[in-house]
């Protein structure tokens, strides 16, 4: 008797498949069973602790369509890294192809990422016949929570925040029927039996009202804010084009002038006050759904006012859950069918992070109604847990490919390939922008974005998902990693773990891990220059360093060159107060009696009396202080009220202003590698006006790093250059940069599937640390 799906004649094998990658909860397994009963073949698939695991049996070319159309018609979600093929004996008779039970074990395989609601759940969404017309937790296999929910892998319901509620009959039926759009989708839920939501008021009451969305519509009406429950933490939400809500919301979360991001219905209802081209909609509408940074037409402030004050870009999202979609829904007074998302609407809202300044999101229910007591007027909350906090991710848009800024909901923790296996290592990046890394083999798995370990409540949070990460991959490190400075939550976190552990632990200094992570994820081995420009990390000579050259190799590093060191006038507190760094530079230039006069108030005199002695004024070779001398030269900032916030307002003048030519004689290359920008800032401490002025500083800069790195690769013999650092998220400076060195023959390297800036730290010690001879 032939097996099952056989042709008479055909010879038989059977194959056991091993597919690799983000293959769990994305609705593989019903893929994979479709595929094969439309071939006729016999056998078997489910999930285990390392992917998917198939045996198959059929005719070798049936097989071999199987393999490929795996690989090639994937579900939405699906990422294929791997299959691996083992040739067994066939059997003498094979039932049909069956989903079977999952199973435990050693944990392989990947977490998926968090994805927006789909068009077709949408559709139902908005469907009155349908059961789930405006249910907020609709979802189904290609869409929905994935990485916020789940305690444990395999990704099973069990393993979720889902594992509490009892399906109905009708979920049931489509969770267990394999050709249903629903099989196996963990979140699976309706409003009989699924989670529900309920409104509460400032002081966390609960109210019996008939409509929750409808009442949270009103709310934000009232030009009241409005904390609503989303996947990954709270949200703090207001209505955009009232700005006297606005400028509430601001005041309640002592953002001063810190940028908000907005939430619009669809690209339409927000394209008259930014440029936004058919790569930027696509961003806009992925799954992963980002704040994207779009570049501001004229007026495209004035509907918004207060949201994005002085910036040449505006941050951009569209709604990812089903909540955001009916909160919108709501407003354009409950068209039925879906043709309303694609005309413009005028509800656009301030969406921010749910958390009181510099503290981690708020996810659980009763810490809501305590911490952000005062900050919102009314809570939307529901019975689902948040098992992971992850705020959203912005990007900027790019020839291709995004530049993040912060990477987080809808990336992380997605896999990043590194170019050889190695020992497992658990890194555990700096002290702001953090994430963590952990390595298995080839494989780097980069959290969320975890923001500044600057208050207890920030590191127990980032002590939290070491621990939930460890758990959920089932990764045991062999070796741990961490920062040079020794003050870092992140570094003493990391040496207790290793001594409690008995692992060896590596500190990687913080620039050489910035060029480390762009070479990683781009998969570079052998010797490569690194320009790294950043605010500050210390440097192996005990002092502050950010503006470097360097050549990497084999998890080592040398200091070809460096910015020539400016002093920093009362420490770390130049970082806030840029009118500072233009008081050094002005004592660089021998011009020390213009500080009084520049900066007037008792602050200058003692700030020259620091510089003229040498006392608390250490010197750095820091990039983002000579943006800061540059902002204060120029009158553009004196005092910051968030970190970057002078280069970043030099970065939008110099983008409305337009290129200029590069100051001629506006840099010297000195000996030792020293790349010295004084006669630019000479320069501009005479000019009088801070926007030609800040496009003079780009193009000036940019031309002088191009000019460094090239004669460096000339001098060496290497030929190609990787960019990192938080300097590099400028736009300008890394167009600039990339274009002047590829012109000069050099290949360049940029930092794309994680931030350029500390976000990225984590998987360069990893990297580095991989490569480490212990």
């Amino acid at each position: 008797m032939l097996p099952v799906g056989s042709p008479s004649g055909a010879e038989v094998v059977r194959y056991r498949l091993r597919v690799r990658g983000q293959v769990q909860g994305v609705g593989f397994r019903p893929f994979a069973y479709r595929l094969a009963t439309e071939l006729g073949l016999g056998g078997w698939v489910r999930n285990d602790g390392r992917g998917v695991d198939m045996e198959v049996q059929g005719s070798a070319p049936d097989l071999e369509r199987l393999m490929r159309d795996l690989r090639l018609k994937a579900p939405p979600l699906a990422r294929v890294e791997g299959i691996e093929v083992r040739e067994m004996a066939p059997r003498p008779a094979c039932p049909n192809f069956l989903i079977e039970k999952s199973r435990t074990g050693m944990v392989r395989t990947g977490v998926s990422p968090d994805a927006a609601v789909c068009a077709a759940c949408l559709e139902e969404l908005f469907d009155p016949a349908d059961r789930r017309y405006r249910y907020p937790f609709i979802n189904c296999t290609h869409c929905g929570p994935r990485y916020t929910i789940i305690g444990a892998l395999p990704y099973d319901r069990p393993n979720t925040a889902m594992a509490g509620f009892g399906l109905c009959l009708l979920c049931r039926r489509e969770y267990e029927e394999p050709l249903d759009r629903r099989f196996h989708a963990e979140p699976i839920a309706c409003p009989a039996c699924g989670p529900q939501l309920t409104l509460h008021d400032g002081e966390g009451r609960a109210l019996a009202v008939p409509d929750v969305i409808s009442a949270a519509s009103a709310v934000i009406g009232a030009g009241q804010i409005l904390a609503v429950k989303g996947l990954g933490g709270f949200h703090l939400v207001c209505d955009a084009r009232q700005p006297a809500s606005v400028a509430r919301l601001r005041a309640a979360k002592n953002r001063n002038e810190k940028p908000f991001a907005i939430m619009a219905a669809n690209e339409a209802s927000i394209s008259p006050w930014v440029r936004c081209d058919a790569g930027d909609r696509a961003l806009l509408e992925s799954v992963a759904r980002p704040i994207v940074l779009l570049p501001k037409e004229p007026g495209g402030d004035d509907p918004f006012p207060g949201v994005a004050p002085d910036l040449a870009w505006l941050g951009v999202m569209l709604p990812y859950t089903p909540l955001h979609y009916l909160l919108f829904h709501e407003a354009a007074g409950r068209p039925s069918g879906t043709a309303w998302l694609r005309q413009p609407q005028d509800l656009v809202l301030v969406c921010t992070s749910g958390n009181p300044g510099g503290e981690p999101l708020v996810t659980d229910n009763d810490e809501a109604f305590r911490r952000l007591h005062g900050l919102a007027d009314a809570y939307v909350v529901h019975d689902r847990d948040i098992l992971v906090h992850c705020d959203d991710s912005v990007v900027r848009p790019e020839r291709g490919a995004p530049v993040f800024i912060r990477r987080a909901r809808g990336y992380a923790p997605a896999p990043i390939r590194l170019p050889a296996e190695g020992p497992s290592v658990l890194a555990l990046g700096g002290a702001f922008k953090n994430t963590i890394c952990l390595t298995r083999g080839d494989e780097a798995f980069v959290s969320q974005h975890l923001g500044d370990l600057g208050n207890a409540a920030a590191c127990a949070a980032f002590e939290e998902t070491v621990e939930h990460l460890l758990e959920v991959l089932g990764i045991r490190p062999e070796r741990v990693a961490y920062d040079l400075h020794p003050e870092f939550h992140s570094s003493r976190f990391a040496l207790a773990f290793a001594n409690a552990h008995s692992l060896p632990a590596v500190a990687v200094q913080h620039h050489h891990a910035h060029v480390a992570a762009v070479m990683a994820e781009h998969g570079l081995r052998g010797p490569c220059l690194g320009l790294a420009l950043d605010g500050v990390g210390l440097g192996t000579d005990g002092r502050p360093w950010g503006g470097e050259l360097l050549q990497v190799e084999d998890g080592g590093f040398i200091r070809v060159g460096h910015l020539r060191p400016l002093a920093l006038p009362g420490g770390d507190r130049s970082a806030r107060e840029p009118w500072r760094m233009a008081a050094s530079a002005l004592h660089a230039l021998g011009r020390a009696g213009e500080i009084a006069r520049r900066f007037p108030g008792d602050g200058a005199e003692v700030v020259t009396r620091m510089l003229e002695r040498g006392i608390n004024a250490p010197s750095t070779s820091s990039a983002g202080r000579l943006f800061d001398a540059a902002a204060g030269l120029l009158g553009v900032k004196d005092r910051a009220s968030f970190e970057g916030q002078a280069a970043i307002l030099l970065e939008s003048l110099a983008l409305r202003r337009g290129r200029v030519a590069p100051l001629a004689g506006g840099y010297l290359l000195e000996e030792g590698g020293i790349l010295d920008l004084l006669p630019l800032l000479n320069h501009l401490a005479d000019l009088g006006d801070p926007a030609l002025g800040a496009a003079l500083f780009h193009a000036t800069l940019a031309q002088g790093l191009v000019e460094w790195a090239a004669q460096a690769c000339a001098r060496t013999g290497i030929g190609r250059v990787a960019l990192g650092g938080g300097c590099f998220v400028n736009v300008i400076l890394r167009t600039a940069v990339r274009k002047g060195l590829e012109e000069a023959g050099v290949e360049v390297f940029e930092a794309r599937r994680l931030p350029p800036n500390d976000g990225g730290l984590s998987l360069g010690q990893a990297s580095v640390t991989q490569a480490t001879v212990l």
